[in-house]
């Protein structure tokens, strides 16, 4: 599947960087998990745009890179106890979960 993620310095959203630090052998895993709860669950929350996941070379590493239309949707989100049941999920797999919300302020692509 393809997905176009506009990242613009004039859009006011939100932008979730979730770093999940996960065992080498565990990381597909991760990955398939976050997948489904992105799909059942997370992109029906209001305000949700997208999500993204990246998986480090090293296997130690998984990246989840989502932006919600304001802050507010997101912690609403995270209220939601339907979504506690894919996080409590992640985190048995995961052994450190660091979420950060960033907003964007520069952008940059080859023309």
């Amino acid at each position: 599947m393809t997905v176009t993620v506009h990242v613009d310095t004039t859009r006011p959203v939100v932008t979730l960087i979730n770093v999940f630090t996960v065992p080498p052998e565990r990381q597909d895993e991760l990955i398939s998990l976050l997948a489904q709860a992105t799909e059942e669950t997370m992109k029906h929350q209001p305000g949700f745009i997208c999500a993204n996941f990246h998986t480090s070379l090293d296997g130690r590493c998984v990246i989840n890179y989502a932006q919600w239309e304001t802050e507010e949707h997101y912690r609403s989100m995270l209220a939601n106890p339907e979504t506690h049941v894919h996080m409590d999920q992640a985190a048995t797999i995961a052994t450190d979960v660091q979420p950060r919300l960033f907003e964007v302020r520069s952008a940059h692509r080859k023309p």
